[in-house]
């Protein structure tokens, strides 16, 4: 039976919204002075269960776009469905950017946010850890799947040659409906739908595979600072000079793996903004698709 939306109950969701958004605001004032590490485990504990929280009431999240304006919001950019597109996601910042080609260089159309991604700041290492992948993937056809228990997902691909290269596994790792997560990135029934929109209009258009770049948080030098010495800081740096190949060129790099090491080359280089991911050293003359 459906219950009835009566003002008593508007009260209490009401009330239950004050009560988190304060335990929200002592709770990051409590943090402040953590360890950088402790502290962003601790808001990002805070950002998953407010943002659960606002799901499961039926409320959106913060920032999401007016997803009742695509064609109008397209429009004011200058841009159209079945144009090239690419992903960029930020863990700690909770966002996943839409990137649309436009007169020969990628511009953001769209930041969404996440409604939860599981574990913690570091790429995924093996299956069950229930860590959300970083790294970079691409995405084609194939990994697209319209009847998703989460209503709709694509596969991230992972493990990638990188991934493989390090002895990682896992599977089904995906960007999806909904708003649960056991390393998947998980956006809203009605935030995946529009993102399924562009996609699938992107791919029906010539594209043959899409690029997603995960990060753990926005590579800026002063972020790469307060991680210093930390475990994965080298492979954060890495994956810095892809980001900051994008940054420069506006343009998906060239992405191989070699020596267990992500490496780059500026796609302003390759030219070719549809070609699979590489995973080989420059001197190798063999290469293998990296998914």
């Amino acid at each position: 039976m459906v219950q009835a939306n009566t003002p008593q109950k508007r009260r209490r969701t009401g009330l239950t919204g004050l009560i988190m958004l304060a335990l929200f605001l002592v709770g990051a004032a409590a943090i402040a002075l953590m360890p950088t590490p402790v502290r962003d485990d601790y808001m990002i504990s805070l950002q998953r269960h407010y943002r659960v929280w606002l799901s499961s009431t039926g409320q959106s999240i913060p920032g999401t776009p007016d997803l009742t304006r695509l064609d109008e919001r397209l429009r004011e950019k200058g841009m159209a469905l079945g144009t090239p597109i690419l992903m960029r996601a930020f863990k700690r910042e909770f966002e996943l950017e839409m990137w649309m080609l436009k007169d020969g260089r990628y511009e953001l159309f769209a930041t969404y946010p996440i409604c939860k991604w599981s574990g913690r700041l570091g790429p995924k290492l093996h299956t069950g850890d229930r860590q959300s992948p970083e790294g970079f993937y691409t995405v084609d056809k194939t990994a697209l799947n319209p009847n998703s228990r989460w209503h709709r997902s694509f596969n991230l691909g992972f493990p990638n040659a990188y991934d493989r290269s390090h002895g990682r596994t896992g599977s089904f790792l995906m960007v999806h409906g909904g708003c649960g997560s056991i390393g998947c990135y998980a956006m809203t029934n009605p935030v995946i739908d529009e993102i399924w929109a562009i996609v699938t209009r992107a791919l029906d258009g010539g594209q043959q595979r899409f690029q997603v770049q995960v990060y753990p948080f926005r590579m800026t030098d002063e972020n790469l600072a307060r991680y210093r010495g930390e475990r994965w800081s080298q492979f954060w740096a890495d994956l810095k000079t892809g980001y900051d190949h994008f940054e420069h060129d506006r343009l998906p790099p060239s992405v191989s793996a070699c020596d267990k090491r992500y490496t780059f080359t500026s796609g302003a280089k390759t030219g070719d903004l549809n070609g699979p991911v590489i995973a080989q050293c420059a001197a190798s003359k063999s290469a293998a698709s990296l998914n």
